[in-house]
């Protein structure tokens, strides 16, 4: 045996119940395995009985075998798992032989399964009360997962990492039920940034009295993105895209510039946002604001009256609205004045795949609006905190690109993973612990909660312990109003809400929370996670923000979804922010063709090559006559139908067939909505 055993670097041994574990290495491969038995002797413990094992057999061979392969090791390891009288044996029955041995620390899984590993303080994992060597503990960890559910590979991964940088399996194995230990759930942190600019003392500005009176009493410089703008031109007539991360003041480069040209008698402001809740949040600071200096309007929907009761008035100095609502305008034909001033805020919904085309059809019929009826030349201004091609859509939007990469609080992200009847404890956790801490600036922890239903919205706020409220576009403006005052002075310790708030609305929150990574059934982009991420930490408020993360493993919202919860999270983490690309599909084409149409005429086919996305035109037409939705360059009544309610062809032909048939009102409107969720 020992002839085919060949060199031996390692003869090791360790205690096995009543005999020893015998293993030979060479090269760090195990070449023989086996049990050694003892005798006592009146010279002392001998060597009793050596059997060698294969596979889950054995064989029984001549004891003088072990000494034949101990002589010939280089190095003999006892186990410093074996009890101390076993090894005062073994080193007895050694010394008779005139061997030595050295007692060393090895993985007691790895010597139980017959294989010898050393473990020192640089690679021992704790498992329970005793050390194990890496192999051994990613095993331990790969049970632990399969227990709880496949996890992908970058978590995984992740995982491993952090088993090998803390060295304590149990600390990890706490992290899977939903432990919130910082040094192991923490990410990354994204650090705060300065970037050197000029500051611009608000009185060199030369505005209107009005605004300037305005803006001297509040600053007494611009903030840097401010600063950069009005170097470029913003209050001079310049057309801008702002790059730059939340709370670093880009809303205010549109509101000097437009009011300064109302105030000057060279047209109105609209400033158009994408969500109602967010058209009303700025309206009512617009009305705080200025609304001694001008008159400010809502225009959310195609009503005349607004959600508040107030009437929509087009002469007003000032229009807020969402670009829904001043399409409608534009498609009825509705008179909106002289606009001297466009400011379109989160325009990277430029790219998204429901409302992209809208914004992009919206862009190009009030640029025909402007060219055709408003008086003298209209600046844009084009603001957004996430575009992965600034420059290149600078250039399809004919601007000015404004960029600042300044952040003003340093961002930390967390990841946990969570079964989804654990969240909701994490969650409370998270916001107690929030809640209970106050800044440096005497402000408390608030929490953003984004979860992906209107009803987890109201399951996870009934259970939060301490004050929080439901956020979503289904609530009435009035309560919507109220959760908005409540978080501002401190009432509310979280708002849990969907995707309502990721466009900007304005609660100053240090804490957000991903409950799920989904809205609705679509995961988050890179750039919707990074706009949610966003609302974390406010320099006037916070010291820092904080953004948790909690993944379901092999979690899904919907068969569809191939990707699991914890595959898109790290996705996410580690993903580059996507271009904004307005895509078209048929229906799209034909969609705003359809409106370019109502809108311009003949004038239509320019303005679709005046897009940014392409819009494949010929089609377009083609299908608009097939449908009898327009009548040479002329919507037909049925087309102007479809286009002022913003209706999919699909949807317009589901509503007429189900009209035709002389189906219930109420009918109809369930199978349309049921047609919306199977989207």
């Amino acid at each position: 045996m020992s002839q085919q055993v060949g060199r031996v670097d390692t003869l090791f041994l360790h205690e096995h119940g009543d005999d020893y574990r015998v293993v030979v290495t060479r090269d760090g491969d195990r070449v023989f395995h086996g049990r050694l038995e003892l005798k006592e002797t009146g010279a002392g413990p001998r060597p009793a009985r050596l059997r060698v094992t294969e596979g889950t057999s054995e064989e029984l061979r001549s004891p003088d075998e072990f000494v034949e392969l101990a002589r010939r090791a280089e190095r003999i390891r006892i186990s410093e798992q074996t009890s101390r009288s076993a090894r005062d044996r073994l080193r007895e029955m050694l010394d008779a032989y005139q061997l030595d041995a050295k007692v060393v620390r090895t993985c007691r899984f790895c010597a139980g399964d017959g294989r010898y590993s050393p473990i020192t303080s640089e690679t021992a994992i704790k498992a329970d009360d005793e050390q194990i060597c890496p192999d051994c503990a990613r095993e331990e960890l790969d049970r632990e997962l399969a227990f709880r559910g496949q996890i992908t590979g970058d978590a995984r991964a992740r995982l491993e990492d952090l088993l090998l940088e803390v060295q304590d399996l149990d600390r990890i194995e706490n992290l899977l039920k939903g432990d919130l230990d910082p040094d192991l759930t923490k990410f990354d942190e994204i650090s705060a940034t300065v970037e050197d600019v000029d500051p611009v003392p608000t009185s060199d500005l030369s505005l209107h009295p009005g605004i300037q009176q305005k803006l001297e009493s509040r600053f007494d410089t611009l903030l840097p993105v401010q600063s950069l703008a009005v170097a470029n031109g913003a209050t001079e007539g310049q057309d801008q895209l702002v790059v730059s991360a939340t709370a670093t003041g880009k809303t205010l480069v549109g509101e000097m510039a437009g009011l300064d040209r109302a105030l000057n008698g060279k047209g109105k402001l609209l400033f158009l946002v994408p969500l109602v809740a967010l058209a009303n949040q700025k309206y009512e600071e617009f009305q705080d604001r200025y609304g001694d200096i001008v008159d400010v309007t809502l225009r959310v929907g195609a009503s005349r009256i607004n959600d508040d009761g107030n009437r929509f008035d087009p002469d007003a100095d000032v229009i807020v609205g969402t670009y829904e609502g001043v399409d409608h305008a534009l498609r009825v034909g509705r008179d909106i004045g002289d606009v001297g001033t466009v400011v379109i805020d989160e325009v990277h919904t430029l790219g998204e795949d429901e409302r992209g085309h809208r914004l992009d059809g919206l862009i190009a019929r009030l640029k025909y609006y402007c060219q055709q009826l408003s008086e003298g030349d209209t600046q844009w201004i084009y603001l957004s905190a996430t575009v992965g091609n600034p420059e290149r859509l600078a250039a399809a939007l004919e601007a000015t690109l404004i960029e600042f990469e300044e952040r003003p609080v340093p961002i930390e992200r967390h990841v946990t993973f969570a079964e989804g009847r654990e969240k909701m404890n994490i969650e409370n956790k998270l916001v107690r612990r929030a809640f209970d801490a106050k800044s440096s600036k005497g402000y408390r922890g608030q929490t953003i909660i984004f979860t992906n239903s209107r009803r987890r919205c109201h399951e996870i706020s009934r259970k939060l312990e301490y004050s929080s409220a439901p956020y979503h576009a289904g609530l009435d403006h009035k309560r919507r109003k109220r959760v908005e005052t409540q978080f501002a002075d401190q009432d509310l310790a979280a708002v849990v809400t969907t995707a309502a708030l990721a466009a900007g609305v304005d609660f100053p929150a240090s804490q957000v929370i991903f409950d799920s990574l989904a809205m609705g059934i679509e995961w988050l982009t890179v750039q919707e996670f990074h706009q949610m991420l966003g609302r974390a930490g406010r320099p006037d408020y916070h010291d820092k923000g904080t953004v948790y993360l909690l993944v379901e493993p092999d979690g899904v919202y919907h068969n569809s979804q191939e990707m699991t919860e914890d595959e898109v999270a790290f996705k996410l983490l580690k993903g580059e922010m996507e271009s904004v690309t307005t895509r078209y599909d048929e229906e799209s084409a034909v969609a705003e063709t359809l409106a370019n149409i109502t809108v311009a005429g003949s004038g239509a086919k320019r303005l679709n090559e005046s897009m940014v996305g392409e819009v494949p035109t010929k089609h377009a037409l083609g299908k608009l006559l097939e449908y009898e939705f327009i009548d040479g360059l002329e919507p037909t009544p049925l087309g102007r139908a479809v286009t002022r309610h913003f209706l999919a062809p699909k949807d317009a032909f589901l509503l007429l067939d189900g009209i035709r048939k002389g189906e219930s009102p109420y009918d109809l409107v369930a199978r349309m909505e049921l047609r919306e969720d199977e989207r």
